[in-house]
């Protein structure tokens, strides 16, 4: 996976770049008017023989320039902004997003059985192909933006909203939460992952099948060591304990990209470190330390995670 990529400036979707070309706009006109008032400012510093008309400076300057440029920037983005694509899901691939303190709840629909899929922080699609994600919050009012595949759109508790986005390129593209939301606001990212459609669906297809059972080794004793920390009374892993929601879906979280919502890569130690502090990694959060658990069983349990691919 190349590097993710969170830049309005370099855009890789109609939306994204149709939003582009509003910020290189906004930037030429700002630094225009900037310099036109450096100027005037240089031009103010001159001694003049004849006084200045201010009057006229006012009204030209003041009233008629800025009502001719905004109207014309207004008629412009008004124009451009037809072309957004719209906000809906009629032949769209929809997505369910639910932003909750911090980090984000991300389920699809499995088309062969019509399950839900559920995983956490990251949402994959396919290149090329309209996606509509139906927004929620859980808690407080949220904002989800990918600023190069789309502009942002808030998300607020007990009302559905919806974002529209298609990425014309492979790559990760890096989303934040544009809301303050509390405490981990700043640590409140999401990932989407562009890829090829056969590699998508290939993708979507492991993600609907329950957790793979460890053989043997540090993983089988990992599995051990969830029930005995309790990790299933937040947490679901599908075909092993399916009956706990408050956390993210661990079913195939050895899959994902980052852990703590774009806090860490995704690794054995990493995973380890969030288990048995996570409040030293990110203060605040509603995961406990895991209270009481040895070094060796801590390695297990984290192994056990890292192999649920």
């Amino acid at each position: 996976m190349s590097e993710p990529l969170q830049s309005v400036l370099h855009p890789a979707g109609a939306d994204a770049d149709l939003i582009g070309q509003f910020a290189w706009v906004l930037f030429g006109a700002g630094l225009i008017i900037f310099l036109a008032v450096l100027a005037l400012l240089a031009l103010s510093l001159r001694r003049h023989e004849a006084p200045l008309r201010s009057g006229l400076w006012i009204a030209g300057g003041g009233i008629v320039l800025p009502v001719v440029l905004l109207t014309i920037l207004l008629g412009w983005s008004t124009w451009r902004s037809a072309g957004l694509v719209p906000q809906s899901s009629d032949k769209a691939l929809a997505i369910s997003v639910t932003a909750k303190m911090w980090w984000w709840d991300v389920h699809y629909r499995d088309p062969a059985t019509g399950r839900e899929i559920a995983t956490a922080n990251e949402i994959r699609i396919p290149v090329g192909r309209t996606v509509y994600l139906g927004l929620n919050a859980a808690d407080v009012i949220h904002s989800l933006w990918v600023p190069a595949l789309a502009g942002k759109r808030d998300m607020i508790p007990g009302r559905v909203t919806g974002l529209t986005l298609r990425a014309d390129k492979p790559g990760v593209y890096r989303g934040q939460c544009a809301e303050y939301c509390g405490t981990q606001h700043a640590h409140m990212a999401l990932h989407v992952v562009a890829l090829a459609p056969a590699e998508y669906e290939a993708w979507l297809a492991n993600q609907a099948r329950p957790a793979r059972a460890p053989e043997a080794g540090l993983p089988l004793r990992g599995r051990a060591v969830f029930f005995e920390q309790r990790c299933q009374n937040c947490h679901t892993i599908r075909g092993v304990a399916e009956s706990a929601h408050l956390g993210p879906d661990l079913t195939h979280v050895g899959s994902r990209m980052q852990i703590g919502a774009g806090l860490l890569r995704n690794h054995g130690g990493a995973l380890a470190a969030w288990i048995g502090d996570p409040q030293a990694l990110k203060p605040g959060v509603f995961m406990p330390a895991a209270s009481g658990i040895d070094g060796e069983s801590l390695r297990a349990l984290a192994a056990y995670l890292e192999h649920l691919q």
